[in-house]
């Protein structure tokens, strides 16, 4: 089924609006928090998941390890996560919340992952699920090389 050119532009405005509210949300979270909506996300799975790897880290969150890398790097130095050695796996990192970051996991005021959970409580679950496949399709297209 084809969507007119109107169509296919109101659409995308509309993304763009959600990407700009959700870089504003996160700079406030910055400023309020000490940390952006990606460092956040990114503690969250830590807290979720205890003694992760970078690889684990990065395949959950559907993160490029290079983006991933620099994130790590960055709540490590705001002493927001700790790395340890795998004692199995010389190699390999692993990453715990510090009690700094657990006050960070805990919080929800002011978070976009808040101001989302409260936007998906609100929604109807048929919506929230095609929303879901619809953006899923659109990632697909926008990945596609043309």
């Amino acid at each position: 089924m084809g969507k007119s050119a109107g169509d296919t532009l109101l659409f995308m405005q509309r993304l763009w609006d959600l990407t700009h509210a959700m870089n504003v949300r996160s700079r406030r979270m910055s400023r309020d928090l000490g940390v952006t909506g990606p460092q956040r996300i990114v503690i969250r799975m830590i807290g979720l998941t205890p003694g992760c790897s970078a690889t684990a880290l990065a395949k959950s969150l559907a993160m490029h390890p290079s983006t991933l890398t620099g994130i790590l790097s960055r709540l490590e130095r705001d002493d927001m996560i700790a790395r340890t050695i795998d004692g199995d796996d010389r190699r390999r990192s692993l990453f715990d919340l510090t009690a700094k970051g657990k006050r960070i996991d805990r919080s929800q005021k002011g978070t976009a992952e808040g101001a989302i959970r409260r936007a998906l409580s609100r929604a109807d679950d048929r919506i929230v699920e095609a929303t879901r496949d619809l953006v899923d399709l659109m990632i697909t297209e926008l990945e596609r090389a043309d």
